[in-house]
């Protein structure tokens, strides 16, 4: 295997120390905070690197595969891009950036309904690849809409998230004027004349706007009649009522994100879905729930052979992809870690990220002796 990434940023911590430096303070907490007091977004990560794997150095050895079949589609390494909002505030065409380094690198990438990029322009960049990712619209026009748009475009996997009842409390969004309604404080605008190569792309790029709804949205909002217009169109409340209507209109795959309760988990293969990610948005949305880790050890052994079992939160390096894997998952997602890439090296940071990501993960999988990443729970300390 090649190991092409960029020798100053070899992990995704370092990815992380140069986007705070390179982006306004108040994209950088939008990116990097939780909700309430940070507890949980520390806890995804810590509780993933609690697992250990055991080394068979004694073993003939083969060659290794990362290949992993998911959906009918075999991707090149067992991990994609989670759904992010706003993702061109943090870093001008992240979106477009992050769909073009994951098309090239055979891995999905998952739009998020509420960031920067439209629907048709993502299937056009990852030629029908991408999967949505759906907030759902509390108007039923609206949704129908939105979901036709999508499978138009060629879309094949639709993404249900369904931990957002309610917008997260998140204090360092409210600090710097990034909560429903946004607003542009003096502090902000200081932090944006002192990063200057932000401001010009930012200028350059244009505006970020949430281009999936923009035709939905009426013309000419100030600040606090978008926060209304945002709180009033996303009804985040999923059911069971709300979810077989799409599961009969949507051809492709269904997966529900967000997951983290047994009931949720038999209410999905109930109602037919394909696949689930576990989930809790990154510890963005209840700093009292369990990790998304912990989670997983518990639904693999009831789940598994029932339904796609899939998880983000908590991952920043290809040693917890490994640990999740071999913890039982069929695939990982990670969101901050591709967007600290963008942030820190902008059009080099997509592809950067994914391929020291699959450095990593590479080099676990031979130092343990593990040939294919089906047989990672095989390495797994118990």
């Amino acid at each position: 295997m090649k190991l092409n990434y960029i020798p100053k940023y070899p992990s995704v911590d370092d990815l992380r120390k140069k986007a705070k430096k390179r982006i306004p303070n108040f994209a950088f907490e939008y990116l990097d905070g939780g909700c309430n007091e940070d507890v949980n977004i520390k806890k995804n990560t810590d509780d993933i690197r609690k697992i250990e794997l055991i080394p068979n150095y004694l073993k003939p050895r083969k060659e290794v595969d990362m290949k992993t079949e998911l959906f009918g589609h075999v991707y090149d390494a067992p991990f994609g891009i989670s759904p992010v909002g706003l993702q061109g505030l943090m870093w001008p065409g992240a979106p477009e950036i992050l769909a073009k380094a994951a098309k090239a690198a055979n891995i999905p990438f998952v739009l998020s309904t509420v960031t920067t990029a439209s629907i048709e322009t993502t299937m056009n960049i990852t030629e029908g690849k991408a999967w949505f990712q759906l907030y759902h619209p509390a108007k039923e026009d609206v949704t129908n809409s939105v979901l036709n748009r999508a499978q138009d475009a060629g879309c094949e996997v639709l993404v249900l998230l369904c931990d957002v009842p309610v917008f997260g409390w998140r204090p360092r969004d409210i600090r710097f004027g990034l909560a429903m309604p946004p607003r542009m404080t003096l502090n902000n605008i200081i932090q944006i004349m002192a990063h200057p190569n932000w401001a010009l792309t930012t200028l350059l790029h244009g505006q970020p706007a949430f281009e999936t709804m923009k035709q939905y949205m009426p013309k000419g909002l100030n600040m606090k009649q978008l926060g209304r217009f945002m709180n009033d169109t996303f009804n985040g409340v999923l059911n069971e009522e709300k979810i077989k209507p799409i599961r009969d209109i949507w051809k492709g795959k269904i997966v529900l994100k967000g997951v983290s309760s047994r009931s949720d988990m038999d209410m999905s293969i109930k109602l037919g879905l394909d696949g689930v990610i576990l989930s809790n948005h990154g510890g963005r949305q209840l700093d009292a729930a369990q990790s998304s880790i912990a989670t997983l050890k518990e639904f693999v052994p009831l789940f598994k052979d029932k339904i796609k079992i899939m998880m983000d939160s908590g991952l920043r390096s290809g040693p917890d992809i490994a640990r999740t894997l071999a913890e039982g998952a069929d695939f990982t997602f990670m969101g901050r870690s591709f967007m600290y890439g963008v942030a820190a090296l902008g059009k080099k940071g997509g592809d950067h990220t994914i391929n020291i990501l699959k450095t990593q993960l590479w080099q676990v999988m031979n130092q343990v002796g593990c040939e294919k990443i089906a047989d990672l729970p095989d390495f797994l300390k118990r």
